[in-house]
């Protein structure tokens, strides 16, 4: 399928469904896919992103991941309040990264495509971008510092892995480019080449604690993943933020994804987003079948300990080794938003 009848999926959902939702405003598109001309064929492993923007916050969990016309949609939503002032926009990298681009695809009063216009207009500003990367750099250092080590092992190492692949959105910040979730390490390192900087790409994989593997590790690691993630998709009845992630339509995402992933070479970087669905499985399985998330607990074990990892005295050194870094990282950050105020 090509982007251009994903989009129209979207929009179809979103006319007939999606203004229905309570204080129904608006919706746009973001995520990797907005990047891509309508021509373009959908890449394995993408779904559609879909913001829908309300009069007040919805509540519950974001609709999440589901299919509609053959295609996986992925929708959250938040309340115009949070969209606040352009300038709020602008020094989120999150919203700012969403509206840079006329992504909307429906908008009744106007107001939220008078937004867009004004967030694209500045989007660029070098003392922009730096505050977006301040923001960015925050997230970090207040994450790795507020580890729970009472929490089930599974938490703790998500606690490390998300602000610890948030180095990578340093980097994606900067350069303008779209701080991509799944395939963070991979546009990190496309954008680190095109400023000339390729050297600082080894040091940010090390920090995840990928820089060594090989290929056969990794494919490894998708197969216990495939396992696992079948699993926790049978069982699943706890609902949890991320639970859409983990059922059998978003099973390309996790499974097939990282096997092209490996296939193509780029099997370090596809390292984040295994351990990240591993933990979140576990996380199903010790809420809804604990005997099944003990025996399929060395699998996952197996792919922590290849970053390096097998014990909270592990998680803590890595953190502190990614928080030594933060300097040299900004200074990155600092070298590729000067060059390209330059452009």
């Amino acid at each position: 399928m090509d982007v251009g009848s994903a989009r129209a999926a979207a929009r179809h959902w979103v006319t007939t469904t999606g203004r229905t939702r309570p204080g129904y405003l608006g919706a746009y598109l973001v995520g990797s896919t907005t990047a891509l001309p309508d021509r373009a064929e959908l890449p394995l492993g993408s779904d559609v992103d879909v913001m829908l923007v309300t009069r007040q916050p919805l509540q519950g969990f974001k609709l999440g991941k589901f299919e509609h016309r053959g295609v996986l949609l992925e929708v959250s939503h938040l309340a115009w309040e949070q969209l606040g002032s352009v300038d709020a926009v602008l020094a989120d990298y999150h919203l700012a990264g969403g509206l840079r681009r006329d992504t909307v695809i429906d908008d009744p009063s106007g107001a939220l495509r008078g937004l867009q216009r004004e967030v694209a207009a500045r989007f660029a500003e070098p003392d922009r971008v730096r505050l977006r990367c301040r923001g960015v750099r925050e997230r970090i250092t207040t994450a790795l510092t507020a580890a729970d080590e009472a929490a089930p092992w599974h938490d703790r190492v998500t606690g490390w892995l998300f602000p610890t692949g948030v180095t990578a959105h340093l980097v994606l910040v900067a350069a303008l480019r779209n701080p991509t979730v799944r395939l963070r390490y991979l546009r990190a390192r496309e954008a680190l080449g095109e400023f000339g900087l390729a050297d600082r790409y080894p040091a940010l994989l090390h920090l995840l604690g990928a820089d060594q593997l090989t290929p056969a590790q990794v494919r490894g690691h998708v197969d216990a993943l495939a396992i696992t993630f079948d699993a926790a998709a049978r069982v699943a009845v706890t609902p949890f933020a991320f639970s859409t992630d983990i059922t059998p339509p978003a099973r390309p995402i996790a499974v097939d994804a990282s096997y092209e992933l490996v296939r193509r070479g780029d099997h370090r970087e596809a390292m984040f987003w295994i351990i990240a669905t591993f933990a979140r499985c576990h996380k199903i399985l010790a809420a809804d079948d604990p005997a099944t998330e003990a025996a399929l607990a060395p699998l996952f074990d197996a792919a922590v300990a290849d970053l390096g990892i097998t014990s909270d005295r592990d998680l803590r050194r890595h953190a502190g080794a990614t928080l030594d870094a933060l300097p040299g990282l900004w200074d990155t950050a600092e070298q590729i938003i000067g060059a390209s105020a330059r452009i």
